[in-house]
């Protein structure tokens, strides 16, 4: 009977909620305010669209991604399981509702500047410098944040090496010395990239200033004597 009764609360609950739910179309108004790219971290973004005045949301890779639309503007969004409010004033951003998840927390995604781009959209683009002032704004702003960790890069930085996408891996490593420039394994990545490009070059002088780091660098040490032998 205990169960009975739960079930019809929850069924209760259900077409409550529905009935609530506002089945009209967005304003054009409103339509016009949040169309556009929210910052949803440093390196991922919602877009938020609309068909038939009817809004969508692109995500993680993922198109027609259709929130339930709660009243004017709130919807619910399934794949994040979670209530998001478009807030218009003073400028356009989108809060989601305080839930016991993450109660007294209140995470704010705001909205993106026409053009504008996240660092590893700038470096997927190959402009490379306007990706490491976003990487250098994220170590400013959030030290610890994992994207910008020196292991983060360069594991990064290696993956573009193993697939020859050497401009990037050299790129990438870089970008790594700007955030870290007193890490010895920064250059000694530096210098193997160098070294797959055949620039010995600059191998040398990236695995010396490693080794002027930290004069233990074993990889330096063995790179060193591989290209004197």
């Amino acid at each position: 009977m205990k169960n009975l009764l739960q079930v019809l609360f929850l069924v209760l609950f259900l077409v409550l909620f529905c009935l609530s739910c506002s089945p009209e179309g967005n304003s054009n108004t409103f339509i016009k305010e949040t169309t556009g790219r929210y910052l949803f971290n440093v390196n991922e973004v919602l877009e938020v669209y609309y068909k038939e005045q009817v809004l969508f949301v692109k995500w993680r890779g993922r198109e027609d991604i259709q929130p339930l639309k709660i009243n004017d503007s709130s919807f619910y969004m399934k794949e994040l399981n979670e209530k998001i409010i478009f807030i218009t004033t003073p400028k356009t951003h989108i809060e989601l509702d305080e839930k016991t998840a993450h109660k007294g927390v209140k995470y704010h995604f705001k909205k993106m500047d026409i053009g504008e781009k996240t660092p590893k959209e700038y470096f997927d683009v190959e402009d490379f410098e306007n990706a490491k002032i976003g990487f250098m704004k994220i170590q400013k702003t959030d030290s610890l944040n994992p994207t910008i960790t020196q292991s983060v890069l360069n594991v990064t930085g290696y993956n573009y090496l193993n697939n020859n996408h050497l401009k990037k891996a050299i790129e990438i490593f870089k970008i790594n010395i700007v955030l870290y420039p007193k890490n010895s394994k920064t250059y000694d990545s530096l210098g193997d990239a160098y070294l797959k490009l055949k620039d010995t070059t600059n191998a040398l002088v990236n695995y010396h200033k490693a080794l002027s780091i930290n004069p233990e660098n074993r990889s330096s040490l063995r790179m060193l004597q591989k290209i004197n032998k």
